[in-house]
């Protein structure tokens, strides 16, 4: 059968078992849009309003799903709108594929109209950067990057597609599947060899991270932990990858990291490390162990042999899939005197969530607090970058089933695209996105997109009026001189969400939110509720730290 290069593509995309394409429609790659009209239900085209919040939704059903999120964007203004969503994925270690329309192949290197040289300006930003000059190449390559976005450590791959080699006729056969690259398995020596270590243990502790695990793996780190007494730290934002309400989870290595878990990360002697690339938002700038050999006993599980060694030289360190390694733990404890050490950090972790009366009109502790008590166990929390990202980040407990979609790199905007990706993937499933004011700015005509394609979730909108986060960093290192970080014009965001077809409320206190809430869960046409933030909830006047601080302090008189 003879095809053009966009129906090779496309037909090998749909054999590999990719079912949503995000992205914003472009001519340099109009043979792929044709393809496409053809494979309604099977492989669709969702349609977004800007080529970020594409990548962003991209990105999130990576992260969500396992399967690569396929993103489409034309040449140039396209792509580099693009790469924040890249980017993303490449620090949240998240499968990804960027398909770019490109200029033909007799126009390369004159700086054609929107010509980009993508090996070069996204080659440090991807796990693999490549250009198909060849249509009869389309299946082999398109394979390789499938194959590189899944396996090893997970992460995005941009493919430039040249206008010309799209629109050509071939009679090569598109793929016939996926194949199937299961992961590496550890030795049964090795596994040995990490009993033995960790059972030398006075203060083990467990890190984990990565979106890479499977519920059987996730299960079965749980069930070794709990078997052994092992206290369970995640790194930033992965918590949801293992059950919080477990007497083994002792909270996350992040952003506001709590004195309780820098004390696990410091004063432990033993770290079994599974999965985690040791970034810098979990080791505090790679300051909480010694580089490049850390004091603890460190041993470093990871399906990439290039995240072995990279910052901390471990003194084990096995190259082996996660839920492999997980599962072969799981066949049989490890015993130690170590029962007080888990105990103390689960209680000081727990101790956390009892903060008091917070200065803002909308109390957001209170009100994760009532969202723990009525979303499904199976909710999906997602947010964006800001000072607000510590209410689904640190306290709001996932259950097994409960999903968080949040950007390792700190990305604003992420929030918005990322909930209604998921919503996508489930449209049975509840979807709630906690945004800033700000955060909520950077992608907010995403909500068309929710609309369009039936995809509207729940979001918060904590709104205090400046950019939270940067204006805490201003104040502690340049008092009195605030400056750029006040939004005095904001739009009215009810009336926004309602243009959209969205159910709106403003919600001025917390004793409003319990009902406003409630009203949103049954509207069918998703809901954003703008909730009255003070801008001092969360400054250096009244930091995280100083509210758990209190908080503890108050119970202890």
């Amino acid at each position: 059968m003879t095809r053009h290069g966009g129906q090779l593509l496309v037909d090998s995309l749909v054999a590999l078992g990719a079912q949503k394409a995000f992205g914003v429609p472009g001519e340099s790659y109009l043979a792929v849009l044709d393809a496409l009209h053809d494979t309604g239900g099977r492989l669709d085209f969702v349609n977004c309003r800007n080529e970020g919040g594409a990548a962003f939704m991209a990105a999130a059903w990576g992260k969500l799903t396992g399967a690569p999120g396929i993103c489409m964007v034309t040449r140039g203004p396209g792509v580099t709108n693009a790469s924040i969503g890249i980017h993303t994925a490449m620090q949240d270690s998240a499968p990804m594929i960027l398909l770019v329309g490109q200029i033909g192949t007799d126009m390369r290197g004159r700086e054609a109209f929107q010509e980009i040289d993508y090996r070069a300006v996204y080659g440090t930003m991807v796990k693999w950067a490549v250009e198909i000059d060849d249509i009869d190449r389309i299946p082999e390559i398109l394979a390789r990057a499938w194959k590189t976005a899944t396996t090893g450590r997970p992460g995005p791959v941009v493919i430039a597609l040249p206008e010309d080699m799209l629109t050509r006729q071939t009679d090569t056969a598109p793929l016939p599947g996926p194949a199937d690259y299961p992961e590496p398995v550890p030795a049964p020596a090795v596994v040995a060899r990490v009993r033995e270590t960790l059972a030398q243990a006075r203060r083990p502790l467990i890190l984990y991270g990565g979106c890479n695990w499977t519920e059987a793996g996730s299960q079965a780190l749980q069930s070794f932990a709990e078997a052994s007494d092992i206290p369970v730290v995640s790194v930033f934002r992965y918590q949801d990858m293992f059950d919080n309400f477990s007497p083994c989870f002792c909270g996350e290595a992040g952003v506001g990291m709590t004195p309780g878990v820098r004390k696990l990360m410091t004063e432990a002697d033993v770290i079994l490390a599974v999965n985690n690339r040791f970034g810098e938002n979990s080791t505090e700038a790679w300051t909480l162990l010694k580089v490049p050999v850390p004091d603890q006993r460190l041993i470093h599980v990871h399906g990439s042999d290039l995240e072995l060694g990279k910052v901390y030289q471990p003194e084990l360190g096995v190259h082996c899939g996660p839920n492999a390694f997980a599962e072969a733990m799981a066949q049989a404890p490890v015993a130690g005197d170590w029962a007080a050490w888990r105990a103390e950090a689960r209680a000081t972790w727990e101790a956390g969530f009892d903060l008091g009366d917070l200065p803002s009109p909308v109390d957001m502790g209170k009100v994760t607090a009532h969202l723990q008590q009525v979303l499904p166990d199976d909710v999906v929390l997602t947010n964006g970058a800001g000072n607000f990202t510590v209410w689904p980040n640190k306290f709001f407990k996932y259950g097994p089933k409960a999903r968080l979609l949040a950007p390792q790199s700190g990305a604003m905007g992420y929030g918005v695209p990322a909930a209604i990706s998921a919503r996508i993937a489930d449209p049975s499933r509840r979807v709630v996105c906690f945004a800033g004011d700000g955060d909520f700015q950077m992608n907010c005509q995403e909500l068309a997109t929710a609309a369009q394609y039936g995809a509207q979730p729940i979001i918060l909108i904590l709104n205090n009026g400046i950019y939270g986060t940067i204006r805490a960093h201003q104040e502690r290192n340049y008092p009195t001189r605030v400056s750029g970080t006040d939004m005095t014009v904001n739009p009215d965001f009810t009336a926004l969400a309602k243009a959209y077809g969205f159910h709106a409320e403003r919600v001025e206190r917390t004793e409003e939110f319990a009902a406003a809430f409630e009203r949103a869960l049954a509207s069918p046409t998703g809901a954003v509720l703008d909730l009255n933030i003070s801008p001092e909830a969360l400054t250096p006047r009244v930091s995280l730290t100083q509210m758990r601080e209190a908080a503890l302090k108050s119970r202890s008189l």
